[in-house]
């Protein structure tokens, strides 16, 4: 399958997702929306991966481009196309179609945590508390109308949600590899929201907490993302999903 990706900051790429793509024999192409790269036509493609950033989906006016993104998501989703989106990913999926994002009423959502999922082909395989990784400080407030709540944790009332047989959103990260906590911590929009949260200097800790979690994360990633592929193929060869 041809899967596109839009990209919002060049450090927060599909990561380990990459290694499963590769596996399977799919084709990614990356669209780098925040370097001015422009969307190409969709109709050459089977799947949209949406990954997060540091900016937010209220900041058009910084950001005009992330309008067009949320239409092509719109027309995308709209379509019975299948979807995934991460952090920002996830948020701009709930806007698009008229769901709300704000800022977190309390701190940043920084670290590891163990979030409760429902039964849901995406989760297939997975614990009950799936181990994956948080860096965020805005969430989804209200989901758009007929999705599903798919996680919730006290954090963060809307954690993961499905629109139709196959548009998925994630607020938490799981394509992470063994560099990405240094990456991320190295834009200073996101070592704010860690200092924040854990004080100066906390990067190193945070690292060390990623690499003891690690194996449960890259299980949890794999199954997740082989999940919504095989979500998607059954999709794309007009059955349902769910």
């Amino acid at each position: 399958m041809k899967i596109l990706v839009f990209q919002h900051v060049a450090s927060e790429h599909p990561g380990s997702f990459r290694d499963v793509m590769a596996r399977e024999g799919h084709e990614m192409h990356a669209v780098e929306l925040d370097e001015g790269e422009a969307i190409p036509p969709l109709e050459g493609y089977d799947i949209m991966l949406v990954m997060g950033g540091p900016m937010d989906v209220w900041e058009t006016d910084k950001h005009p481009w992330l309008l067009e993104e949320m239409a092509a998501i719109r027309s995308w989703v709209k379509a019975g196309r299948p979807y995934l989106g991460l952090c920002l990913g996830h948020q701009l999926l709930a806007q698009a179609f008229g769901g709300h994002v704000e800022l977190m009423e309390g701190a940043p959502e920084v670290g590891i945590s163990q979030v409760p999922v429902q039964p849901d082909p995406l989760f297939a395989g997975v614990p009950p508390l799936c181990t994956c990784f948080q860096w965020h400080g805005a969430e989804v407030k209200r989901l758009p109308e007929g999705a599903a709540l798919l996680a919730s944790s006290e954090g963060c009332g809307i954690q993961a949600f499905r629109l139709g047989d196959a548009a998925y959103g994630l607020q938490f990260h799981m394509e992470l590899t063994h560099t990405t906590a240094a990456e991320w911590g190295a834009m200073p929009e996101y070592e704010a929201a860690l200092e924040r949260v854990r004080g100066p200097g906390s990067l190193p800790q945070l690292q060390a907490e990623v690499e003891e979690n690690f194996a449960a994360l890259n299980d949890a990633a794999h199954k997740i993302f082989g999940n919504f592929l095989r979500i998607a193929e059954r999709v794309l060869v007009g059955g349902v999903a769910v």
